[in-house]
């Protein structure tokens, strides 16, 4: 089992920069990718950033299009936390951002209960 917990939205004007953080617990070990997604009012829930892990190695991250050179993950090891540092924040990024655990092992998938991102002048 794996629980995550987010933290870190707000409501911010455009320009503005954030930082989410998702702090993990459980079963974090091997072969896995920790990442964010986001879910605007009557849309589908999206990928924003993700990052794939063996051991304490970190593999590779991606990034949509829409979202690269603005937003960056990372991972601290110690803490068992990623960050989503968001930086140049449009209207259409808000959304509710939601943490993702993937154990590649078993296909077992968890998220966390979501953190509100609110851009507006």
């Amino acid at each position: 089992q794996v629980q995550l917990v987010e933290s870190g939205g707000a409501s911010v004007q455009p320009g503005g920069s954030l930082r989410l953080s998702c702090a993990a617990s459980g079963s974090i070990f091997g072969h896995y990718r920790m990442g964010w997604y986001r879910q605007a009012p009557g849309k589908q829930r999206e990928m924003v950033a993700r990052i794939t892990v063996i051991g304490d190695t970190n593999l590779a991250d991606s990034y949509p299009d829409s979202v690269k050179g603005r937003f960056t993950i990372s991972r601290d090891n110690a803490k068992d936390t990623v960050y989503l540092q968001m930086n140049s924040l449009k209207p259409e990024d808000t959304a509710v951002y939601y943490c993702n655990f993937y154990l590649f092992s078993s296909g077992q998938m968890y998220w966390g209960q979501g953190t509100q991102v609110t851009v507006s002048s």
